[in-house]
């Protein structure tokens, strides 16, 4: 029985694992990378500089805004070139500008969620 939790679970876990790894490559590695930083940096400041806690989630959340705007730009001056793009391509486009914004809210997030736990 815990044996066949046991592998219940790692087969969650890699599943959650290939999709997190999947949405780190398409949201774009130099953005999503800087946020992956700032989320090692919350976590050790948690320990050894809680005051810098708040100040890293709310670096995170502007980089990951600062990505999808960088990312909507792009793909708008993508569309005035070519001229004509299908609906299904923009929507595409416009899901793939807001993984970072996505990712930098949940760092965020977690940020605050740190600073609860350590009042």
């Amino acid at each position: 029985m815990k044996l066949k939790l046991i592998r219940i679970m790692a087969l969650i876990i890699g599943v959650i694992a290939s999709i997190i790894v999947e949405l780190f490559v398409e949201g774009g590695i130099l953005f999503m990378g800087i946020l992956t930083i700032l989320l090692i940096g919350i976590i050790v400041s948690y320990f050894k500089y809680p005051k810098k806690v708040k100040l890293l989630g709310n670096i995170s959340l502007a980089v990951g805004v600062l990505g999808s705007f960088i990312g909507l730009a792009s793909a708008f001056i993508f569309i005035q070139q070519v001229g004509d793009v299908s609906p299904s391509v923009l929507a595409g486009g416009l899901k793939v500008a807001f993984i970072s914004t996505m990712y930098g809210l949940v760092i965020y997030i977690f940020s605050l969620g740190l600073e609860l736990i350590k009042r």
